[in-house]
């Protein structure tokens, strides 16, 4: 396994490698200092399995950095550890396709979590995403109909960030029954994938 970590500050990608090394001992871990650095090693590198990166670093606008890496390493998983918690700035990161969003103020066991999710095939949704919609709560009774009960229930493991193997196991069904679910799911709420689902069901208050 191949892992990059990208932030302007090296106390924090030398205390995040550390901690990556006792999570996968095997893993062989690659330091940027910014955006550019990081692209470049991406563009070298075709391998790269997950990129660990901070939004707010000097060289680049955060969305066109994201954007690039995205297009230059469409296989790698991204997560995006940052210390802005604003709901905008995760809403536009999922939607570029990142597979999670960590606050640099989470503690070790919810990083932990967290990547040990995104590696099994999770996505890591941070409680801040959950509330985005807050404003909208009262839940509609015709939005409710929208799904039925075996979707809703897939659609509340999903925001908890939980794989399709995770599912599986939670609702004894095989995996591609879940598949199943899911991809009714996507077409009840007219989305292409597990996140935009997210979005669209919390913006509709059915979540």
């Amino acid at each position: 396994m191949k892992l990059l970590v990208a932030d302007d500050h090296a106390l924090f990608r030398d205390g995040l490698s550390l901690h990556l090394e006792k999570l996968a001992p095997q893993a062989i871990i690659y330091q940027a200092a910014n955006f550019s650095q990081a692209i470049k090693i991406l563009q070298s590198m075709t391998d790269i399995d997950l990129v660990i990166i901070d939004l707010d670093m000097p060289d680049m606008d955060w969305e066109e950095g994201l954007k690039t890496i995205r297009e230059t390493s469409p296989e790698s998983k991204i997560v995006i550890i940052s210390a802005s918690e604003n709901p905008q700035h995760i809403k536009k990161s999922l939607n570029i396709g990142v597979k999670g969003y960590i606050s640099k103020s989470s503690d070790t066991k919810v990083l932990t979590s967290a990547l040990n999710l995104i590696l099994d095939g999770g996505t890591y949704l941070p409680p801040s995403l959950m509330e985005i919609a807050s404003h909208g709560v009262g839940i509609k009774e015709d939005n409710k109909k929208m799904l039925t009960p075996r979707q809703s229930e897939v659609l509340r493991y999903v925001a908890e960030g939980l794989s399709n193997k995770q599912i599986a196991y939670k609702m004894n069904v095989s995996e591609a029954t879940v598949k199943l679910h899911i991809n009714a799911l996507l077409r009840s709420l007219n989305a292409t994938n597990r996140t935009q689902a997210l979005i669209i069901a919390q913006k509709r208050g059915i979540i």
